[in-house]
């Protein structure tokens, strides 16, 4: 089924009625002001980020096979910096180590080339980007996403997958056949010892903070939902945040100075499949025991509570995991090719993003909270982005896809200037469709650059096949 998209509302009336029927609390600004509350700064204990738009971590899939950032890389790390955003959220996930990585070309931590220079040309690129558009580094703030992906890790390839605890439906998916798989109570404290030494070398070169990423599926967001691990790791909320309140504890006794940042899946949902008819549908199993936050939002206070009780000021509340439940993770109107057709409109999970950060928010006041899930709002972007940040429902406003295909959005948000409609990300999923087929990712509809890669007519042949396939 196919549900009238953000942008195909002309006006923005029509828009605005359709966001309120979805959800009455919802609304958005009729008029976007350059010196409203989106150019306000907000302030980060000694640091100052001079605007409420933030970039999240993007993984390429173009890395060098060392673990180094190629051209591909750089690039997209300047145009980070081009983009005006005051907030840098990671920019990429970098892996801890080798059986870390998500895909082959994922940045990594390789301990036989000098780390710190891959570190040190990935913040230069953002800095230098910001100073081609005459902007100065002092009201920047730039972070480092720190990361093992756990169950979905794919170093060489093949499914490699590192897991904390057996489930009934994802197992299988993931390419796990027996309790070898299984990370030992040891295995885990020798992966936090890599976080915290990374999160040392990120301090070195000049980064502001690091994320540990806690998020879609990954080794930290799967050890939140270890019920029916044995042992120091598993089973009470107590035991399943061990590893992250020892990470975290490393952290500031290396390097008491560095922000510390926390990109959490705040609720999950049970995996979800293409049904006969192609559109998304759950899985039946009963699951109660398996992940974290699927049966009820009863985790969201008490892990809240865990973040302030840390001191984690920085918080980028996202939901779900691209691998079993795209649609909520990554609302989109056309899905990837390993996908399938969303549920519902999209809309409602945008809306579900709002009302999950604004709780996030409510429960931690003194903390800078980003949101996540407005790329798909496309023309209405900055309205809504607006209205949340100018009510207080949300610190800042994160962009993903929409920053490949139009980098230069915060910046022309922020100086008055129309949106530059030819150039908003539709949400046609190239960017994860590539990866998903072994291709770099990027936007091969929008940006020419990768139009003109081989690459783009790799992908043009994978996506013909899929419709001659249904």
């Amino acid at each position: 089924m196919k549900y009238r998209s953000p942008g195909q509302f002309r006006k923005l009336e029509d828009f605005r009625a359709r966001l309120r029927e979805i959800d009455a609390d919802l609304d958005c600004d009729v008029e976007v002001r350059a010196d409203g509350p989106l150019a306000r700064s907000v302030a980060l204990g000694e640091r100052t980020i001079g605007n409420r738009f933030a970039i999240h971590p993007m993984e390429g899939w173009d890395g060098t096979e060392d673990g180094g950032g190629s051209e591909l890389t750089l690039r997209r790390w300047r145009r980070f910096g081009n983009s005006g955003a005051k907030l840098i959220w990671g920019g990429e996930a970098f892996a801890v180590r080798r059986d870390g990585r998500a895909n082959p070309r994922q940045l990594f931590w390789n301990d036989d080339t000098d780390v710190r220079t891959v570190l040190t040309r990935l913040i230069d690129e953002v800095v230098a980007g910001h100073r081609d558009i005459g902007q100065q580094r002092d009201d920047l703030c730039i972070g480092l996403q720190l990361t093992h992906s756990g169950r979905f890790a794919r170093p060489e390839g093949p499914p490699a997958p590192r897991i904390v605890y057996r489930h009934p439906v994802l197992d299988a998916r993931a390419g796990v056949e027996d309790d070898g798989a299984v990370l030992s109570d040891g295995e885990l404290e020798a992966i936090g010892e890599r976080f915290v030494g990374l999160a040392e070398h990120a301090r070195a070169v000049g980064f502001d903070f690091v994320d540990v990423k806690c998020c879609h599926g990954y080794l930290l967001h799967e050890l939140l939902g270890a019920k029916t691990r044995p042992g120091p790791y598993g089973g009470s909320f107590a035991n399943r945040t061990r590893f992250l309140r020892n990470v975290i504890a490393g952290i500031r006794a290396t390097c008491p100075d560095l922000e510390i940042g926390v990109r959490a899946s705040m609720a999950d949902t049970v995996p979800y499949a293409a049904g006969d008819d192609g559109v998304g549908e759950p899985c039946h199993e009963p699951l109660s025991d398996y992940g974290f936050g699927v049966d009820s939002e009863e985790q969201l206070g008490p892990f809240a509570a865990l973040l302030d009780e840390l001191g984690v000021r920085l918080v980028n509340v996202t939901l779900g995991s691209p691998y079993y439940c795209p649609h909520l993770q990554r609302p989109a109107a056309y899905p990837p090719s390993d996908g399938y057709q969303p549920p519902r409109d999209p809309l409602y999970e945008v809306a579900t993003h709002i009302r999950t950060t604004r709780e996030v928010k409510r429960l931690l006041p003194d903390a800078i909270v980003v949101g996540t899930g407005y790329s798909y709002l496309q023309e209405w972007l900055p309205n809504v982005a607006q209205y949340e940040v100018g009510n207080g429902h949300v610190d800042i406003v994160g962009i993903g896809r929409m920053v490949l295909a139009y980098p230069e959005l915060p910046r022309d948000v922020l100086a008055g200037k129309p949106l530059d409609k030819k150039r908003l990300c539709r949400t046609l999923s190239d960017c994860t469709t590539a990866p998903r087929n072994g291709l770099v990712s990027g936007c091969f509809p929008l940006d020419p650059h990768y139009a003109e890669l081989p690459e783009a007519e790799t992908l043009a042949c994978i996506k013909k096949q899929r419709r001659r396939n249904g």
